[in-house]
């Protein structure tokens, strides 16, 4: 490495539940700097969640299916000979909870119910059932690991 390590910058937490990674979750939702607006979405969300799933609190049920699209490994390309190889590579922690967010606000962003927050909440459901099309992501992340896992001994 050539150059210094560089900082993290520390995330404060939400107003509402008191915890970080709502928001970041918060700020990969925001679009154009609208944070507020992000943070409502969110908040419409979790209250939605908790009005169809009355045997848990809303946000347990966010984390739950949060844990439930992370994925272990990726694949990630290299070229070796000529040949490009998809090589399967563990991912680090942070990494981890960057993708599981991103795929869940970028295919709730892709449903098709009215507003956001509604849109966000069936996501949310759907991922916490194991279920709904970032989950099918992470799995089919994990199956094409599976599949070219004789390439592992390329890892850089």
């Amino acid at each position: 490495m050539r150059r210094r390590k560089a900082k993290k910058i520390a995330i404060l937490p939400d107003p509402r539940f008191k915890e970080e990674m709502v928001t970041k979750f918060v700020n990969n939702l925001m679009l154009d700097g609208k944070k507020s607006l992000a943070f409502k979405i969110f908040y419409d969300a979790i209250d939605i969640v908790d009005g169809k799933i009355e045997d848990q609190d809303g946000l347990d049920v966010w984390k739950k299916g949060l844990e439930n699209i992370t994925p272990s490994v990726e694949v990630r390309s290299r070229r070796v000979g000529g040949a490009t190889f998809q090589i399967p590579t563990p991912v680090r922690e942070g990494r981890k909870q960057s993708l599981g967010m991103k795929w869940m606000i970028g295919y709730a962003r892709k449903r098709n119910e009215k507003t956001m927050a509604q849109r966000l909440a069936a996501e949310i459901i759907a991922s916490s059932k194991e279920e709904g099309a970032a989950f099918k992501k992470k799995e089919d992340t994990l199956r094409m690991a599976e599949a070219n896992k004789a390439f592992s001994h390329f890892r850089f």
